[in-house]
């Protein structure tokens, strides 16, 4: 993967922006940022149509 698909999937945001978390799912790899890791938590939903399946996900 290049350096410009590393961007936060809820701000999309690149790594010279704000530094990112990788994310393993459904055999692919996302990027998040920080600041977000608590949408992916809380709200995933909120990811949706960024993280497949997110709709879908419960709260934890």
């Amino acid at each position: 993967m290049s350096n410009e698909n590393q961007v936060c999937v809820f701000c999309k945001r690149n790594q010279n922006e704000v530094p990112l978390v990788q994310l393993a799912y459904l055999q692919n790899v996302y990027w998040i940022c920080p600041q977000h890791i608590p949408v992916l938590i809380h709200d995933p939903s909120k990811l949706g149509g960024s993280l497949p399946g997110a709709e879908k996900m419960q709260a934890g």
